[in-house]
């Protein structure tokens, strides 16, 4: 059959559907036979309407300084590239109705096997998500831990920093449990206490801590985080 009028639509939808599953007229690469066609349309088209034909217009577009060196026959004309006749309807509008359906093939209201069927599989659906949910709430959950550093600093040098530490392990929080620790000169004859803690993130806020480590008036001036790593 080959490409028709392709000014008139259809031609151009014909065109467009040739081009749907190609990236060329022909073969794999810009021929003559993408020339001919090239010059049958009288300009670019609506991208809109026919994108298919509008990305490959503007690529050959991109060739046209050298079209004569493309291989091919540029002596043929672009009707004899194209679909044949059984491969596509020039008008869609036209087309043939597809053939009916066998009226006994077509179950209007679904039969009550089906309907049980979907029953059955909604219901076993329904027992393992349970299933796997019930088994899923055994599962001891694992508590998220972080390991933290404080710099816990005293009042001057004169602060009794062995009780300052016994008052500091002292303190004991659900979820709180004190690590090692250690005396860090900070200027003028002052040491700050830094010590370890691993803590249940759930269960112990920073804030809290701190509170109570502030309370410790007689020996702690201030509390600061110095690191904290998740575990």
């Amino acid at each position: 059959m080959g490409f028709t009028d392709l000014v008139a639509d259809a031609g151009l939808a014909v065109l467009n559907n040739w081009l749907l599953t190609r990236s060329y007229i022909t073969a794999y690469s810009p021929s003559q036979a993408d020339v001919a066609v090239f010059k049958a349309l009288s300009s670019a088209p609506d991208a809109a309407k026919y994108p298919n034909v509008a990305r490959w217009y503007k690529h050959i577009a991109s060739y046209e300084d050298e079209f004569a060196t493309l291989s091919g026959d540029a002596s043929k004309p672009y009707t004899v590239y194209g679909p044949e006749v059984a491969e596509v309807t020039l008008n869609p509008a036209k087309a043939p109705a597809a053939e009916e359906e066998d009226e006994d093939d077509v179950d209007l209201f679904g039969s009550d096997d089906d309907e049980e069927e979907d029953a059955a599989a909604a219901k076993l659906r329904e027992e393992r998500l349970a299933a796997y949910k019930a088994k899923k709430d055994l599962k001891p959950k694992i508590a998220a831990k972080s390991i933290v550093t404080l710099d816990i600093k005293p009042w001057d040098d004169e602060t009794d920093m062995v009780a300052l530490e016994a008052s500091v392990r002292a303190i004991e929080m659900d979820g709180l449990v004190w690590g090692g620790g250690k005396l860090v000169p900070v200027g003028y004859g002052i040491r700050k206490f830094q010590v370890n803690c691993v803590v249940e993130d759930e269960k112990v806020s920073m804030e809290d801590l701190e509170d109570r480590l502030v309370a410790l008036e007689d020996y702690v001036q201030s509390m600061d985080v110095a690191a904290m790593q998740k575990l």
